[in-house]
């Protein structure tokens, strides 16, 4: 698997290197600021990009924005030392498919990078925490607002969302909904385009944000 790295710390980027490589991953590109990630992200293609969010310039969430931007596809995992909620979610809802914290465990890391690969998520605790309580703020300040009510859903799709929301893999939401995992991952594609979101953490939050949670 083909990794691109982005962080302006050039020890901690060399350290990383070493470790992911040690568990079989190809290191394919180093970048220390956002606009050359996103150059970078074009040239190379790689599987997976560990994104850090505070960087000179253009930061992390920006360059997000303009990677997914150029291509859809991308799969990219932030690594960061934040845990401000407004930070995480500018993230995922740049369309990041993943958050963990730098002082992760190699293991957490490593599951991480390869559930970014397949289009899965994986968000630190101490992360999610923080998110959930974000986002029942969000909630209660749209009700106040007036906003729009949530689009029209099934009963299956508000399963399958309730789910996400949890964290779970095709598998587990298979097991729990009795179908297979290949009904389940057409499902979530069918969902994320009816919704208008880009991969299953922006689902997530979006389960939270209507209540389906």
């Amino acid at each position: 698997m083909r990794l691109l790295l982005v962080d302006d710390h050039t020890l901690f980027r060399r350290g990383l290197r070493e470790l992911l490589e040690g568990y079989g991953f190809t290191v394919a590109g180093e970048a220390s600021t956002g606009s050359t990630a996103v150059r970078l992200a074009r040239e190379l293609a790689p599987d997976v990009t560990i994104m850090d969010l505070s960087m000179p310039a253009m930061g992390g969430v920006e360059a997000t924005r303009a990677i997914l931007g150029e291509k859809p596809g991308a799969r990219i995992l932030v690594l960061t030392i934040s845990v401000d909620e407004q930070a995480v979610l500018d993230a995922l809802l740049a369309g990041a498919c993943g958050y963990l914290l730098k002082d992760a465990e190699v293991a957490e890391i490593v599951a991480g990078i390869r559930a970014a690969s397949e289009g899965d998520a994986m968000i630190s605790p101490a992360v999610a925490t923080r998110l959930v309580g974000t986002l029942r703020e969000h909630r209660r300040a749209d009700a106040d607002a007036g906003r729009p009510p949530t689009p029209p859903t099934t009963s299956r799709e508000r399963d399958i969302l309730r789910l996400l929301s949890q964290g779970c893999e095709n598998s587990a939401i298979a097991a729990e909904l009795m179908i297979s995992p290949a009904t389940v991952k057409t499902q979530i594609a069918h969902l994320l385009d009816k919704l208008g979101l880009e991969n299953r953490v922006q689902a997530a939050v979006f389960a939270v944000r209507h209540e389906i949670a």
